[in-house]
């Protein structure tokens, strides 16, 4: 059974990261970016200006709606994750070092594809029957498009209900205990046969949090990821850059390693990765699963956002991109090539071997920072993929199942920590993959409006933060 499963899901799989979802992703990215000016380079000053300077300013969100910085948060809370490690390493362990430049591309065309999908998202919201902003692809679907393609809006509910189990959980809670199990054991803290209990117990510990968050609404998971993410995120920077700066003389040739991988990586990884279109399937399917620009999902977590104009809040999408995947996936990748550690070229690997790469730099004992960066990399993870769950939910069933779905969400916690999770990173890239097919019709079909929105904003002075003058 288990065998059949796995044969359907790697056919799947392989037509929606294939050759059409590549066409799909690139395509969309580049008549987004050609439709707006390419304002991911035009306006990228003004985006970091303005995402800066919310950060360092307090301020309070009107009843129902976050802070633009809470929102961000939120979002980066669902992106900065495990597809940063895990994801990253199991890229260039696949498609060679060359994926990290594919990245890269997929990034800046998705810098753009954020931008327009939180656009949309806070163009497009409407309030709920507790008086909160709810926004997403389901909402711009179905109030941008006509009654046509409102079929887009279920099926983009649809798989974004059956993704967070996955994604956003069950494999996000086993990172977490990969990292706790590997920091006690080589502490010696407790033996091999007591961890089946302990991990059981870490289990439920997370599961009681995630549902104390959930079910506090946007505006207590806002106040959290506020505070996790710039802590977790400037914990690991600090991290991967002391192995750079400490491996400094292997960075030229790891960036010629990248680049030359990226157009052949056979002459990188000795043969084993043969094929250039391996190299840029990985790297961006690796890129899309860790920013999630082309999903749709980070919008619904920006349309909370109280913002006085759309593209406001859009270019945050912006700053999230360049965050999760320019800054922190390319920290990964610069930490498992220049520490010197083997590579084995054309097996899977995930966040072992960017342990590997802290380890050999640091000693062992850098694991228990590893551990905590990790632990609050998936746990916030968890929380950003459980508002995007309960928004899927709420659009296809309406707010009274919002309880019943955050306990059950939260118990899959216990799952993730205590089962052997086997392809479950499999189906979880195929279901990504497809949240992206609707959510990239509808951007492609709403993209006048973004057009007239970036219009709207930039003519009208009034729209600018003070602190952006």
């Amino acid at each position: 059974m288990l065998n059949t499963i796995e044969n359907i899901n790697t056919i799947i799989n392989d037509f929606v990261w294939g050759v059409p979802a590549m066409i799909c992703i690139i395509g969309v990215g580049l008549y987004l970016s050609f439709s707006t000016r390419f304002i991911q380079l035009r306006k990228f000053t003004y985006a970091i200006k303005m995402t800066l300077g919310k950060a360092f300013k307090k301020s309070e969100a009107a009843e129902g709606s976050t802070t633009p910085f809470q929102s961000l948060c939120t979002a980066l809370a669902a992106t900065v994750g495990t597809g940063n490690i895990a994801g990253v390493a199991g890229a260039i362990a696949i498609g060679g070092p060359g994926a990290v430049f594919w990245m890269w591309i997929s990034a800046f065309l998705g810098m753009c594809t954020k931008f327009s999908e939180v656009t949309l998202a806070v163009h497009f919201r409407e309030k709920n029957i507790h008086g909160d902003w709810v926004g997403g692809p389901m909402y711009y679907i179905k109030n941008g498009l006509s009654a046509n393609w409102q079929w887009l809006a279920v099926a983009f509910s649809g798989f974004g209900v059956l993704t967070v189990f996955g994604t956003g959980n069950a494999t996000q809670v086993n990172t977490i205990i990969t990292a706790v199990d590997s920091a006690l054991l080589n502490f010696n803290v407790v033996s091999t046969g007591n961890m089946g209990m302990i991990n059981l117990i870490i289990g439920i510990i997370i599961a009681i949090l995630v549902a104390l968050v959930l079910i506090g609404g946007i505006k207590r998971i806002g106040k959290v990821t506020e505070i996790l993410v710039p802590f977790m995120a400037l914990l690991y920077i600090v991290l991967s850059l002391g192995v750079v700066l400490l491996n400094i003389d292997h960075l030229p040739g790891v960036f010629g390693m990248i680049f030359a991988g990226a157009f052949s990586p056979s002459a990188v990884t000795g043969g084993v990765v043969g094929s250039m279109f391996m190299s840029l399937k990985k790297g961006f399917s690796r890129g899309i699963f860790s920013n999630e620009a082309g999903l749709g999902t980070g919008s619904i977590a920006h349309a909370s956002a109280d913002v006085n104009h759309p593209v406001k809040q859009g270019l945050f999408g912006i700053f999230e991109v360049f965050a999760d995947t320019i800054v922190i996936c390319t920290l990964t990748a610069l930490v498992i090539l220049c520490s010197g550690i083997e590579v084995k070229y054309g097996t899977a690997a995930g966040a072992e071997l960017t342990i590997s790469g802290f380890a050999t730099t640091y000693g062992g004992g850098i694991t228990i920072f590893t551990a905590i960066a990790l632990c609050c990399f998936a746990f916030s993870t968890v929380l950003g993929w459980g508002l995007y769950g309960t928004r899927c939910i709420e659009f296809l069933f309406g707010s009274k199942i919002i309880k019943p779905f955050v306990i059950v969400y939260s118990l899959v916690a216990i799952i993730g920590a205590t089962a052997d999770l086997g392809m479950i990173w499999s189906i979880a890239e195929t279901f990504n993959g497809l949240m992206a097919i609707p959510n990239l019709i509808a951007l492609f079909l709403l993209g006048g409006t973004v057009v007239k929105l970036v219009k709207d904003y930039f003519s009208n002075p009034a729209y600018e933060d003070d602190n952006i003058k």
